[in-house]
C-alpha cells in the first residue's frame, strides 16, 4: 500500500473502470475514443509517477526482498488463495511498457476501426487490466486468473475486427494458448497440494511455494508444464505457428499488443515463476532452451526473408527477437538476464511501432504486399523516415534501444555458453539482411504501382515522434532502466543486490 491508497489495485482495475465510462458513449464513437484514450493516458501517468518515485519507494519494508510495494489481502481462504499484488523493478518496467503500448494501440486505431467502436475500445481496456494483473500478481491462483482474462479480449479482437482468415487465426490462437494454460493450471494445483502435504498449510503464495521441497523427477514434470505454457506465449520454435497468423489477421491495435505485451507475459512468467520455483529442472533443460531459441532465431530470419506481406515479415521478426530474450533467460546470469528484461521492453516499443506504421500504410493503400510499393521515400517522406528509423532500431543499430538489450544478452551468455553467443550473433546478421531488403523494396525501389498516398497527419506524426524519442533515450541513456531492475535481477540470479 502507498499510504492508505491501494495504488496497485488502482493500476489493475482503472482500465476496467474505463469500460463502465464507455457505456454512455457506446454508440457514439466521437465520444468513446477520447474517453478510452483519457483512461489509457491516466494509467500511463500513474506508471510514470511510480517510476519517478521508485527510489524513494525502494526503501520501504514490504516483507518481500526486492519489492517496494505490496498489497496482500485474504480472498478465498478455504483454499489458501490470497489477493497479493507486488511491485519490484521488473514489474514496474513491464507495467510502464503496458501502459505505453495501449496508448499507442488506441492512437493507431483512431480511424482504423469503424464498426462497434465502443465494444472494441472496451475490450482493449479490459485486456489492459488483465495484462497489468499478470505483471503484478504474486499469488499463483490470482496470476492464473489474470493470465486467462487477458486472452479473452484478444480472442474477440481478432475474430470480430480482424482481416483475412480471422476465424482460423482466432481458433488457432485459442487452442494453442489454452493447451499450455491448462497444463500450467494442473502444475499449479500439484505444487499447492505438495506444499500443503509438507507443511499443513494451504497456499498459492509465490514466496511460500518457493520453499517447497520437490524430488528431481517431480520438479522436472512441473517445470515442463510451466515451460510449455510460457514457451507458447514467447513463442519458441516449434510452438510459434499461431503467431504469424494471429499477427497477419489481427487489427493493427491487436498486433501492437500481441508484439508489445502478450509475448512478454511468457518471458516474464519464466523469470518470475518458472525458474525460481524449479531451479534444478530449469538448469537441466538449459541445453534444450538454448537449442530451441537458436533454431527459432535462424528459422524465423530465413522465413521472414521470403515473406511478401509486410505484417507477416515483422511477425516472424518478433519470433527471432524473442529468441534473444530466451537465450538470456536460459543463461540465468546477471548480465544476460538484465539484457533479456531490457530487450523485452525494447522489442515491445520498436516492433509495436513497426506494426503501427504498417497499419498506417494499409489504411492508405489497402494492401500490405511488399510488391505493391516502391519509391515511398519520394511519395511519403515522413512515413519513410520513421520506417527506416524503427527498422534500424530493430536490427540493433548502436545508439538505439535494441542494441543495448542484445549486447547485454550476448555479453552475459558469452561467459556461460560462448558457442551459443556466437551462433546468436549470426542471427543479428540475418535480421539485418531481411530488414534491409524490406526497407529497400518499400522505400527506395523503383515505383511499381501508381499509388496515390498521403503522408503522416499530425496525430500520426506526434505519435511516431514520441516513440522515436523513447527509442533514442533507451538506446543512449539506458542507465535509469538498468538501475531499476538491478536489485531484482541480482536476487533472482543468486547475487547480492
Amino acid at each position: 500500500m502507498l499510504g492508505n491508497y491501494p495504488i496497485l489495485t488502482i493500476m489493475v482495475f482503472l482500465p476496467l473502470a474505463g469500460c463502465l465510462l464507455l457505456l454512455p458513449a457506446w454508440r457514439h464513437p466521437a465520444a468513446a475514443r477520447p474517453i478510452a484514450l483519457g483512461v489509457a493516458l491516466l494509467e500511463l501517468a500513474l506508471t510514470g509517477w511510480l517510476y519517478s518515485s521508485w527510489r524513494g519507494l525502494a526503501v520501504a519494508q514490504t516483507g518481500l526482498p526486492g519489492f517496494f510495494l505490496l498489497e496482500d489481502l485474504p480472498w478465498i481462504e478455504a483454499f489458501g488463495i490470497r489477493y497479493t499484488l507486488g511491485l519490484d523493478g521488473i514489474s514496474l518496467l513491464m507495467v510502464m511498457l503496458t501502459a505505453f503500448s495501449f496508448c499507442v494501440a488506441l492512437a493507431v486505431s483512431w480511424r482504423a476501426v469503424g464498426k462497434r467502436v465502443g465494444l472494441f475500445l472496451a475490450l482493449l481496456l479490459a485486456m489492459e487490466s488483465g495484462i497489468m494483473g499478470v505483471f503484478l500478481a504474486l499469488d499463483l491462483a490470482l496470476f492464473y486468473l489474470f493470465w486467462e482474462v487477458m486472452l479473452i479480449p484478444m480472442f474477440f479482437l481478432i475474430g470480430v475486427w480482424g482481416h483475412g482468415r480471422r476465424i482460423y487465426s482466432t481458433i488457432k490462437f485459442f487452442l494453442f494458448t489454452m493447451a499450455g494454460s491448462l497444463l500450467m493450471l494442473l502444475a499449479i494445483i500439484a505444487l499447492h497440494l505438495i506444499y500443503a502435504q509438507q507443511t499443513g498449510i494451504a497456499t498459492f503464495a509465490l514466496h511460500e511455494l518457493l520453499k517447497t521441497r520437490l524430488p528431481a523427477g517431480t520438479q522436472l514434470w512441473l517445470f515442463a508444464a510451466f515451460f510449455l505454457a510460457f514457451a507458447i506465449k514467447f513463442p519458441l520454435f516449434p510452438l510459434h505457428t499461431w503467431l504469424p497468423d494471429a499477427h497477419t489477421d489481427a487489427p493493427t491495435a491487436g498486433s501492437v499488443i500481441l508484439a508489445g505485451l502478450l509475448l512478454k507475459t511468457g518471458s516474464y512468467g519464466l523469470i518470475r515463476f518458472g525458474y525460481p520455483l524449479f531451479p534444478e529442472a530449469a538448469q537441466q533443460l538449459t541445453p534444450l532452451f538454448y537449442t530451441l531459441a537458436l533454431i527459432g532465431i535462424g528459422y524465423a530470419s530465413l522465413v521472414a526473408f521470403a515473406q511478401e506481406d509486410m505484417k507477416r515479415l515483422i511477425a516472424y521478426s518478433s519470433i527471432g527477437h524473442m529468441g534473444y530474450v530466451a537465450i538470456g533467460i536460459a543463461a540465468w546470469q546477471p548480465v544476460a538476464l538484465t539484457g533479456s528484461i531490457i530487450q523485452m521492453a525494447n522489442h515491445g516499443v520498436t516492433t509495436g511501432a513497426l506494426f503501427a506504421m504498417v497499419g498506417m500504410l494499409d489504411e492508405r493503400a489497402h494492401t500490405r504486399e511488399i510488391a505493391s510499393f516502391g519509391g515511398l521515400w519520394g511519395k511519403v517522406p515522413l512515413w519513410s523516415f520513421f520506417f527506416l528509423f524503427f527498422s534500424l532500431a530493430s536490427v540493433g543499430l548502436p545508439g538505439l534501444n535494441n542494441f543495448v538489450g542484445e549486447f547485454l544478452v550476448l555479453a552475459g551468455t558469452m561467459k556461460k555458453a560462448p558457442l551459443v553467443a556466437g551462433l546468436a550473433f549470426l542471427g543479428i546478421v540475418l535480421t539485418l539482411i531481411y530488414m534491409v531488403r524490406l526497407v529497400q523494396e518499400v522505400c527506395f525501389q523503383e515505383d511499381r504501382q501508381p499509388l496515390s498516398l498521403v503522408d503522416l497527419d499530425l496525430r500520426e506524426l506526434s505519435l511516431l515522434a514520441a516513440v522515436a524519442l523513447l527509442v533514442v533515450w533507451m538506446g543512449v541513456h539506458p542507465g535509469p532502466l538498468l538501475d531499476l531492475i538491478h536489485a531484482p535481477v541480482q536476487l533472482l540470479s543468486g547475487g547480492v543486490p
